[in-house]
């Protein structure tokens, strides 16, 4: 039964739809003269060498099939540098297309993908004719949707990229420019592409002309704009979990214990999709991807994320992901479907949980019920760490508040996590009294 995807009604040059667990794109007559240019200037083929272009196969005429995608992310969950080298990507098409005489119509952030941490373009529909003299239409979209949220998590706050989940057509340049601090003036870049665009945006709605630019001028924009965003760094920032393992509380031994017990478990149930749930900069996440999984690290704390990401950069089986667990991102857009909740989107074989079930239980105020239900949903199987109270780190969180949690018992634990796995295996972390679990989801 064919499947229309929720988010692809607004170009009317066609449409994914999805058949027996396979993606489709259907290509309207409308734009079967740009395809055909596509396909027959050679752009399609070099783009697909190069891998910065989703492959696909024609199926009939006006349908063809893509590559799938492991897992769809949106710029929202990225880290500074996955939107950058987003930018970056769609920059350098932009360019090769127009050496093929054709331009890309549209910039939006989420025509990229990511197959672990490499950036790949999705959208095979976004290629038009190029007509020498016309400005690039796509400008302020690309200035919306990746410089502005760019230049803001760098110059203001990492945090910052989270916007792009309110402004679904990118953060406009107005609010930027209020945002951004004054040095940003001073910069060629951030100035003409934000803080002019923004003021020429609104002249434009005055009724201000439209411009014409040569081939010369709409290289050295795009050129003007690599510079910009290549220039763009997050710096020496700080934050509450950036640093984690270089304050962990493992011995070098108990560290090494938990790899293999870990690898021990992935190898026993042969996991292909993991989700790993608070991966910090990943070293856990990188033990399934390096044993052929295809793995979900995900982590609130965006520098951990932008140092996982960085650290693993050319990995294509590890994809980082900023996700807090206990907010992650709902289903939002038109009818609450255009872009889905990261529950509704992730499935895999196994989830891992380590060092996480204190934070949300003790930090969150989460009763083990809740956190068990959430975890069932989301996989087979479960590999999950029990903290104790006795252990160094839960007392640092029980140091800031009143400890009202009698419940948080390993017995409780096993007790309530029973009710929906079944408890396959489990063993102490070697010189510690942390305790690390197989679990299997019951049938019901």
């Amino acid at each position: 039964m064919k499947k229309r995807e929720s988010s692809s009604y607004k170009d009317k040059s066609g449409f994914v739809f999805y058949k027996e667990g396979k993606v489709f794109r259907q290509i309207n007559s409308c734009y079967k003269e740009n395809y055909e240019k596509l396909m027959g200037s050679g752009l399609y083929e070099s783009l697909v060498k190069k891998e910065m272009l989703i492959p696909h196969r024609d199926i009939q005429e006006g349908i063809i099939e893509a590559e799938k995608i492991p897992f769809v992310s949106y710029p929202y969950e990225w880290c500074f540098s996955q939107l950058k080298a987003g930018a970056l990507l769609t920059l350098k098409i932009q360019k090769i297309a127009m050496d093929h005489g054709m331009s890309l119509k549209d910039s939006s952030a989420y025509n990229v993908q990511f197959v672990g941490t490499r950036p790949v373009f999705i959208d095979t529909l976004s290629f038009e004719k190029y007509e020498e003299g016309g400005a690039w239409v796509a400008y302020r979209q690309f200035c919306r949707h990746f410089l502005a949220p760019l230049a803001l998590m760098a110059l203001v706050d990492g945090r910052l990229g989270r916007l792009s989940a309110i402004y679904l057509d990118g953060i406009p340049l107005d609010l930027a420019s209020r945002l951004l601090p004054m040095k940003s003036k001073l910069n060629f870049g951030t100035l003409s592409h934000v803080h002019l665009n923004a003021k020429s945006q609104k002249m434009k709605m005055k009724g201000g002309k439209k411009y014409k630019m040569s081939g010369r001028l709409l290289t050295n924009l795009l050129t003007s704009l690599e510079t910009t965003v290549m220039n763009l760094e997050v710096g020496k920032n700080e934050s509450e979990w950036g640093d984690y393992y270089k304050k962990t509380n493992y011995s070098k031994k108990a560290f090494a214990n938990k790899k293999s017990l870990v690898k021990k478990f992935l190898a026993k149930i042969e996991s292909k999709t993991v989700v790993d749930l608070g991966a910090n900069t990943g070293e856990f996440s990188v033990v399934g991807a390096e044993m052929g999984a295809y793995v979900l690290s995900t982590d609130y704390d965006w520098l951990a994320v932008e140092k996982n990401y960085n650290r693993w950069e050319g990995n294509e089986k590890l994809l980082p992901l900023t996700i807090d667990i206990t907010n992650p991102s709902p289903a939002i857009g038109w009818a609450n479907e255009e872009r889905k909740s990261f529950g509704e989107r992730t499935r895999a074989d196994v989830v891992l949980a380590l060092a996480l079930i204190h934070h949300l239980a003790i930090s969150n105020n989460l009763p083990f019920e809740k956190i068990a239900e959430l975890m069932v949903k989301m996989a087979r199987f479960l590999i999950i760490e029990f903290v104790p109270k006795t252990d160094s780190k839960v007392k640092i969180l029980l140091s800031q508040r009143e400890d009202i949690f009698d419940d948080y018992k390993q017995e409780e634990f096993e007790r309530v996590f029973g009710k929906y796995f079944e408890i396959k295996e489990s063993y102490l972390v070697a010189g510690s009294k942390r305790k690390i679990y197989l679990m299997k989801k019951k049938t019901r």
